[in-house]
């Protein structure tokens, strides 16, 4: 049986609401696990995927100094933004450095604000980068869902997360049948 798991960083629930997305269209063609961070350590040792995603935070991969400052974003009334129920002190950087699963095939994807990746950068790109130096296989290029300047995700962004997940879920079960 082929093992999907989705793991994910979320700070205002747009990250995981588009890990929620992925896991779905990937169900749609194999099972899957969605974890958020927390929970990352009980990967299963036997996994054909893993899929893992986080907010692009100055450029990159969350760090505890840009945690904190969205723990300060989401206490300010003017901002309207509510930190996630997934929201952790520890983020996706620090357990891949920490505690990384066994090598296998891997995706990446992360949330950033609508605006030209040069400006941006990447959490998706950072998260593949390290994942390729840990010796894990690459099945996709990393994908960006798209927030607006309120954090807002844009409309469009679930259904394309889906469409994402299930295209993922279906590059394994072809590769795996040729």
């Amino acid at each position: 049986a082929q093992r999907a798991v989705i793991v994910y960083e979320s700070m205002f629930g747009n990250t995981r609401r588009i890990a929620e997305a992925i896991a779905e269209g990937v169900d749609s063609v194999l099972p899957s696990l969605l974890m958020p961070i927390a929970e990352a350590h009980r990967i299963p040792s036997e996994l054909d995927v893993l899929i893992v995603g986080g907010p692009t935070h100055a450029h990159s991969m969350s760090r505890p100094e840009s945690r904190k400052e969205a723990v300060n974003w989401a206490s300010s009334e003017r901002l309207h933004l509510e930190l996630d129920e997934a929201w952790r002190e520890t983020g996706i950087r620090e357990w891949l450095r920490d505690t990384p699963p066994a090598p296998c095939r891997f995706a990446s994807f992360d949330t950033r604000v609508d605006m030209p990746r040069l400006f941006t950068g990447s959490a998706a790109t950072a998260i593949a980068r390290r994942l390729d130096k840990l010796g894990f296989d690459r099945l996709s290029e990393p994908m960006s869902f798209l927030v607006d300047h309120r954090s807002r995700l844009e409309p469009g962004e679930v259904e394309r997360a889906r469409a994402w997940g299930a295209d993922l879920a279906g590059r394994l079960t072809r590769d795996d049948a040729a």
